[in-house]
């Protein structure tokens, strides 16, 4: 399948090229054969990294070879050419000062685990838990409360709450379905996390490309309003908890627990419910949530003054500003000149009170420390990898020119108003199948939005913020439901569950708030239907849907 959607693809690309007697660097029709070419191999391989890497090298012999494909100078300046796309990635001011964000706030959870500040906040969430619907809900709010990071989500939700879900008699398949809805969709929403360096990296990139005279901040606060499928599963979690409807597969793992005791049918084997090794171990320290609210408090509380000092926010307020006003810190930090700086100093402040906290309410030793410092590190590597990979594949894009291509043959063939629905629908197949939001942001973003960009008659307007919108929140339902990804692999195993079985239980719930996403929010919304408007008839349809089940159920 994957071959042969390249095929097709590059055979409309050939057919619909303009004539070659226009500019010959825009009307290349192998201009798209880079990102096309990283969407196929993901699909095949399941290996992002190798994908991006065939891409950039494709990408940097096509800037040359075409021109003398017998030439072996060309072959060599090809290759000559993939160097430069990689050096001028990793020599840029910028992507510097947003990779030196990731080690820090990776470094500053491990600590937070370890000195069991994480566990201090769910031992607190434990005092309000009575029955089955209260250990469900304070497993969805510890999910919200552990915004900071997905996988730090899973860990930490999923293998603290199981006793406590385990003791009311709920499924690990519900347990591990609340753990991945929370820990993805909430990470990517976010404006503290370790996605956000990552998220603003890619859309200030295109920002400054497009000219659009806006920060990736900016660009980030702009789509929110339309991260509809990150909003309705949140939305979708706390409500068919409160009513108590399950459908699907889950609801047959729910009768049985109800009847049996969770882990009957969850198929966890002894590899799974034993620690495993490459979970962070907490130490044996006293569990006081105030280790983990200070740190995250001050993080988020130095990020926001470093943007309203730097957005000029004290004069906004002489001016008439309020702070309670969405416009103006809209405002605030579309003005910040150097948000990514911020960014880092926060992730040191934070890792900072992080480490005093673990000394001053209890001692973590010199070793459990340095553990710390290394096991953050390396989980940082893998961000590294693909911000310096997606990155150069968009510099080979740049100077294919495949925007100005993919702009020439789409304008005036398709409609502003099916543009954002189709970018949700691409970027979740293509995320779904291969387990990675980094991945499906880092290809999609430099080809998908400059054609929403010309689709809006080069302005920045309504098609280009819906689009921006549905390439994040379609990249993160396939983080949240693939069973490659390592989210949902971390969620299963976290809460002992059976991977497949996890899969098989919580997808129904996924595609049903996808498909609301699209079809009740998306599509409404590219017509013309104001965002929030769209994300309550979305609701309405969620809860007549609920309302029908129950009504099934009683008869």
């Amino acid at each position: 399948m994957a071959v042969i959607i390249f095929g097709v693809m590059c055979a409309l690309a050939a057919l619909f090229a303009p004539p070659s007697g226009q500019d010959p660097q825009k009307a290349m029709w192998y201009s798209i054969v880079p990102p096309v070419l990283a969407i196929s191999l993901a699909f095949l391989t399941r290996h992002v990294l190798l994908s991006l890497g065939i891409a950039i090298v494709a990408g940097g012999l096509l800037t040359q070879v075409p021109q003398s494909p017998l030439s072996i100078a060309a072959w060599l300046e090809g290759f000559k050419t993939v160097g430069f796309y990689v050096a001028d990635t990793v020599t840029s001011k910028t992507n510097l000062q947003i990779l030196a964000f990731v080690p820090p706030i990776f470094v500053m959870i491990e600590v937070v685990i370890a000195s069991g500040g994480f566990r201090g906040i769910i031992l607190w969430l434990l005092k309000w838990v009575k029955g089955r619907k209260s250990a469900q809900l304070a497993t969805a709010l510890m999910g919200i409360l552990c915004f900071i990071d997905d996988y730090t989500n899973a860990i930490i939700v999923g293998s603290m709450m199981q006793p406590i879900t385990d003791r009311f008699r709920v499924s690990r398949e519900k347990l591990a379905f609340i753990v991945d809805a929370t820990s993805a969709p909430v990470a990517g929403l976010a404006v503290i996390s370790t996605w956000i360096a990552y998220e603003v990296g890619l859309l200030g990139q295109i920002a400054e490309e497009l000219k659009i005279g806006r920060s990736g901040y900016s660009l980030f606060f702009d789509a929110l309003s339309f991260r509809f499928y990150c909003l309705l599963m949140i939305a979708f979690v706390f409500l068919h908890i409160i009513l108590g409807r399950d459908f699907g597969p889950m609801k047959t793992a729910e009768d049985s627990a109800k009847a049996k005791g969770p882990g009957e049918n969850s198929q966890a084997g002894p590899s799974q419910n034993a620690p495993d090794s490459s979970l962070p171990a907490v130490a044996q320290q006293s569990s006081r949530a105030i280790k983990a609210l200070v740190p995250l408090a001050g993080l988020v509380l130095f990020h926001f003054t470093g943007l309203w000092l730097d957005g000029g926010g004290p004069a906004m307020l002489r001016q008439g500003g309020s702070l309670l006003n969405w416009v103006y810190w809209r405002d605030v930090i579309s003005a910040a000149e150097n948000t990514t700086l911020i960014l880092d100093f926060a992730a040191l402040f934070g890792l900072t009170l992080a480490l005093l906290c673990s000394q001053l309410f209890g001692s973590l030793s010199m070793p459990v420390i340095s553990n710390c410092f290394k096991r953050g590190v390396k989980r940082a590597m893998m961000p590294f990898v693909i911000l310096i990979l997606a990155w150069s594949l968009k510099n080979c894009c740049d100077s294919l020119k495949t925007g100005e291509f993919l702009t020439a043959i789409l304008v005036g063939r398709v409609s502003p108003h099916w543009f954002p629905p189709a970018v949700f629908l691409v970027a979740s197949i293509t995320s779904f199948a291969t387990g990675t939001s980094y991945g499906t942001m880092a290809i999609l973003i430099p080809t998908a939005i400059p054609v929403a960009f010309a689709l809006d008659g080069n302005t920045y307007g309504l098609t280009t913020m819906i689009s921006l919108g549905a390439v994040l929140d379609g990249a993160i339902f396939g983080d949240h439901c693939s069973p490659i990804s390592d989210t949902t692999i971390m969620s299963s195993i976290a809460s002992s569950c059976d991977l497949m079985q996890h899969v098989r239980t919580q997808l129904p719930y996924s595609l049903f708030v996808a498909g609301l996403a699209l079809f009740c929010a998306y599509l409404p919304s590219a017509f013309g239907l104001a965002p929030g408007w769209s994300f309550a008839l979305a609701i309405l349809v969620m809860g007549c849907f609920f309302i029908f089940l129950s009504r099934t159920n009683q008869k």
